[in-house]
């Protein structure tokens, strides 16, 4: 424990990201080694030009990454999650750079399963020092040393929302020593919490030597700001602003992004909005649809044409108008699972609907009537995941009782949804129904990631095998 107390007086974070390199490097060449072993047997094979390029070229490629857009920042409460997913990407992305420099520069001899086995281990010896390393942190702050002291002038909402962030769990590593506030306008805090007035913060911040102060006043008590600013950093203190956004939006999230020196705050985060993430997510729904089309439709098709042909008469797909990203409509497909009807384009189907057929009502249980838009899928109008697509007059009927329903259409549709796997599928009896799925609908279009597209298929799948009570 000496040694942890020892290091405790000195900002460990400062040389993290150095650390994070150096490791980093010496595991990428680990991989290089062991994937040469698992390929050949032994090192022989890594001495050539070839290989001693690409090499030293992958070295350069991975230090790149990580001090790019400070990549292999480390922030106290940021999850174990967070970061390996970021390490994720830029393995891929590392992949890609050096397949193209081999294919460029005509590197025949480079073995391209070497290559394979290369990224396997270096993903994992990556995966595996990014989770002890936050680990042995989390351990170290929970013993009590590598703390940062803070305290918040504004004992209002916004104030008690940071605090709560900070304290709950030991392991981000903040102390929190209370709040700065007029006691008169101390509603929303434990009163306990109050440390002091705002003419008391300057002796508190100097005896008790604090390391962060968090600001949650409104802008109009600007003198008030001006004051705390020369206060903190006459004492070297970091000091954070805590803005009241709610005041604008009820989003849970915002984004601030800078127009060269101008702030500008947007409602919500939309990951999708990077180009990155739509590629990634394009190829996904590419290569799926292409997948299910390919294995799955030249078998099934045939049976299930034959069968709706047999039950009723009238055309094999169901064609019907929906509204798609950006609220552009587009055909969307389904097999045809009622009979021909002139109320199909504008009343949902309901449980125990005498127009749903016998056939109909198990492909719908079964959700194998929504196969088709696999095809919509391939031709870029849907997703595999997203927002499910509605009528085009349900869309406006809904849009006029929901003052956030368009927010949805910001993503493509998709034949599975976030809002589908937690319940939300079917007739929408009431309007509450409706109001429940776009709200998480918009939840994912805030918080998407390629590992959460894949939850919700699993999800799908166990839901179909299952049962689900609204499918009808």
């Amino acid at each position: 424990m000496k040694i942890l107390q020892k290091l405790s007086h000195y900002r460990i974070s400062r040389y993290f990201k150095l650390l994070f390199v150096v490791v980093d490097i010496v595991l990428l060449n680990l991989a290089t080694v062991l994937s040469a072993f698992a390929r050949f047997g032994g090192l022989e094979h890594l001495l050539s030009k070839e290989e001693r390029t690409i090499a030293l070229l992958a070295i350069l490629i991975w230090i790149t990454l990580l001090l790019q857009n400070d990549s292999n920042r480390s922030v106290r409460v940021e999850p174990i999650e967070s970061i390996l997913w970021r390490t994720m990407k830029k393995v891929l992305i590392h992949a890609a750079i050096v397949s193209i420099f081999v294919v460029y520069l005509k590197y025949a001899d480079i073995s391209r399963l070497r290559m394979v086995y290369f990224y396997l281990i270096f993903f994992g010896l990556l995966m595996v020092s990014r989770f002890l390393s936050m680990k042995l942190l989390k351990y170290i702050r929970a013993q009590g040393y590598n703390f940062k002291t803070f305290i918040i002038v504004g004992a209002n909402e916004a104030g008690e929302g940071i605090r709560k962030v900070l304290a709950k769990d030991l392991t981000y590593g903040y102390r929190f020593l209370g709040f700065f506030d007029k006691r008169e306008n101390v509603k929303v805090v434990d009163p306990a919490f109050i440390v002091g007035q705002f003419e008391n913060i300057e002796n508190f911040v100097i005896d008790k030597k604090i390391d962060e102060m968090y600001v949650a006043l409104h802008i109009d008590n600007i003198e008030i700001i001006t004051e705390l600013i020369r206060i903190c950093e006459q004492n070297m203190v970091r000091i954070k602003f805590i803005p009241d956004f709610q005041l604008y939006t009820k989003a849970s999230k915002v984004e601030v992004a800078f127009y060269e020196n101008t702030p500008v705050l947007m409602f919500r985060t939309e990951p999708l909005e990077f180009a990155s993430n739509r590629l990634l997510k394009k190829i996904f729904d590419i290569c799926f649809s292409s997948l299910v089309i390919l294995l799955v439709f030249p078998w099934l098709f045939p049976i299930i044409m034959i069968i709706i042909k047999l039950e009723s008469p009238g055309p094999i797909f169901f064609k019907q108008e929906r509204s798609g990203r950006d609220n552009r409509s587009f055909m969307c497909l389904k097999f045809r699972s009622m009979h021909v009807n002139g109320l199909a384009h504008n009343k949902q189907a309901e449980k125990g609907d005498s127009r749903i057929t016998k056939f109909g009502a198990f492909i719908r249980k079964t959700s194998i009537d929504e196969l088709p838009q696999f095809f919509n899928v391939f031709y870029g109008d849907m997703s595999v995941v997203g927002p499910r697509p509605h009528m085009v007059n349900l869309a406006k009927e809904y849009s006029d009782l929901i003052d956030n329903y368009f927010v949805r259409q910001y993503a493509k549709p998709g034949i599975t949804g976030w809002a589908q796997v937690n319940g939300f599928r079917g007739e929408t009896k009431v309007l509450s129904d409706m109001e429940n799925r776009v709200e998480y609908d918009i939840w994912y279009i805030e918080n998407w990631s390629f590992l959460l597209d894949i939850k919700i298929i699993v999800k799908t799948v166990i839901n179909i095998l299952k049962g689900e009570e609204n499918a009808y």
